[in-house]
């Protein structure tokens, strides 16, 4: 099975929140959607850096940043009824190599590699929320490369 991530690509993740990493885990609680926001080239052309934004149910508190999902969005997703939002503020970020799965990536629960891409307009306001958070130093970034191979 070969899956090449693409910026938009909406993936199931186990997603670490700062919170479980200052708690000493290295992996998430629970698989999520995630939304991958940038994908790069490395030096080597067959690994790639991947970074993504979680997607939950729950509203961005204060100090974070989030963009709601359009309901007509998460219908094409597949995603539940539910509100759900792209939480801006924090970032996994790991290596994609080419050819394989990475450790953390796991099928949807209807058995999918992905739950499909999100409009290019949806996805331009979540980079620019991350860019705008790792300007002014308000972005955790979680490095997850250990578990990428």
């Amino acid at each position: 099975m070969s899956l090449e991530p693409k910026v938009g690509m909406v993936i199931c993740y186990d997603f670490l929140w700062k919170k479980e990493e200052k708690s000493g885990r290295t992996d998430g609680l629970k698989d999520r959607p995630c939304a991958i926001i940038l994908a790069s080239n490395t030096k080597n052309d067959s690994i790639r850096e991947v970074v993504v934004c979680p997607i939950t149910h729950s509203p961005p508190k204060n100090g974070e940043t989030a963009v709601e999902i359009p309901y007509k969005v998460s219908q094409y997703l597949n995603l539940d009824n539910e509100r759900m939002w792209i939480k801006t503020h924090e970032v996994n970020k790991f290596q994609w190599v080419d050819g394989l799965i990475p450790y953390g990536v796991t099928p949807t629960p209807r058995g999918d590699w992905q739950y499909g891409l999100m409009p290019y307009k949806l996805g331009k306001q979540v980079f620019e929320q991350v860019r705008d958070n790792s300007k002014n130093r308000s972005l955790s970034t979680m490095k997850r490369d250990k578990d990428a191979l």
